[in-house]
């Protein structure tokens, strides 16, 4: 079991909580049920403490590195994970309600599965609390170069990681056979599995769009056949799908980065650089599975609502760990306080963004390579 990866467990958890549930099997459901409260609540409170560990080095690190290079790389790669966001919520828009109207409405039986106990633990700070702080600690540190504090910072953050490697994914599984026994405990699970399946097609091919579109114009700016240049990023693109982490397959996307006839000097600095910045992918990712969720519900989200969300993940997403779902940890304090979330709702964001996780690391570095062709550009000028 401890060598199948996230998205297989996944899978068998969602089975067996839809079972459990199908099959009315009191005392395991609401045994579930108990788990996955607790687990939200702890997940809950970590959060805040994630983007304090994650974001502020982050930002400390990268305010560290001077020069224009640095500043253009990251202007280009934030415009393009906002640019990504806001076309995941036009085609979200356009797109999803048919489809979840072609899902058809499950039969609810009014059966709910409660949960045995409840432990709450409050988080220490708000999630917009805990984002201001990071920014704070991060800003001052690049301001004064304070190693010391730099590295209790990076410490935190490997204290945080391991939490996330070790007890958040592992028991996340669990978490998400929980919430599928209560759907299915109550009749609701038919209706999500079809919209699941839907969704999951729609983000991959918005995915595969946003590669060519990238590549569109960074071929435009320098004249690089934009096919050609895909096609060299595909050992990067399928070794991201195994690896689901964006900096595992940093030594690969700077081989095939230079393919392209991109510097050594530019590769080897933009692609480590964009594997914490650049989450064009993830964003789209994220966008359309928010979206997706709200309707299941019969909710909806307006641009004005989803923007701003899409505005902060750009931010929030600053070096997450590079472990399989780091994007969606990072992100669910902002599912909470922006877009109004309950704990059932991120517990379907989360299984929803994990089963296709891969696709979305796979773009992210892909897109990669073409914000290095753009900033090779600028290099030469220089």
């Amino acid at each position: 079991m401890k060598k199948l990866g996230l998205l297989p467990k996944l899978i068998i958890g969602i089975i067996i909580g839809i079972l459990i549930g199908s099959t009315r099997i009191e005392f395991l459901t609401r045994l579930l049920v108990t788990f996955s409260g607790i687990f939200g609540n702890f997940l809950g409170y970590v959060i805040p403490l994630l983007i304090i560990g994650f974001v502020a080095p982050g930002i400390a690190e990268l305010g560290g590195k001077a020069g224009k290079l640095l500043g253009i790389t990251a202007g280009i790669a934030y415009v393009s994970t906002v640019v990504a966001g806001i076309l995941a919520f036009l085609a979200a828009s356009l797109i999803l309600p048919n489809i979840i109207a072609a899902g058809g409405e499950a039969a609810a039986e009014g059966l709910v599965a409660s949960p045995y106990f409840e432990i709450q633990m409050p988080a220490i700070m708000g999630v917009m609390t805990a984002l201001v702080t990071a920014f704070l600690l991060g800003l001052g540190m690049a301001a004064i170069n304070g190693d010391t504090m730099l590295h209790f910072m990076q410490e935190f953050q490997e204290i945080i990681q391991k939490v996330i490697e070790n007890i958040i994914i592992p028991l996340l599984p669990v978490h998400i056979a929980g919430i599928f026994a209560r759907m299915a405990y109550s009749g609701e699970v038919a209706q999500t599995l079809a919209v699941f399946g839907r969704v999951f097609v729609l983000v991959i091919a918005i995915h595969i769009i946003y590669i060519i579109a990238q590549y569109l114009v960074a071929g435009s700016i320098t004249g690089t056949n934009p096919f050609r240049a895909i096609k060299n990023m595909m050992p990067a693109y399928f070794t991201a799908i195994g690896t689901q982490s964006s900096a595992a397959t940093i030594p690969v996307t700077v081989r095939s980065t230079k393919n392209n006839n991109i510097s050594d000097e530019v590769a080897e600095f933009v692609i480590p650089l964009c594997a914490t910045i650049h989450l064009a992918g993830s964003t789209i990712s994220l966008t359309m599975c928010a979206i997706a969720v709200m309707a299941i519900e019969g909710m909806s989200l307006t641009f004005g609502q989803v923007l701003p969300f899409i505005l902060m993940l750009g931010v929030t997403m600053v070096a997450a760990p590079g472990v399989p779902g780091g994007a969606i940890m990072a992100a669910v304090g902002l599912l909470e306080t922006m877009l109004g979330f309950t704990d059932g709702q991120l517990a379907l964001m989360m299984a929803l963004y994990i089963a296709q996780d891969s696709f979305g690391t796979a773009a992210n570095v892909t897109g990669d390579g073409a914000i290095a062709l753009m900033v090779n550009k600028f290099a030469r000028k220089s």
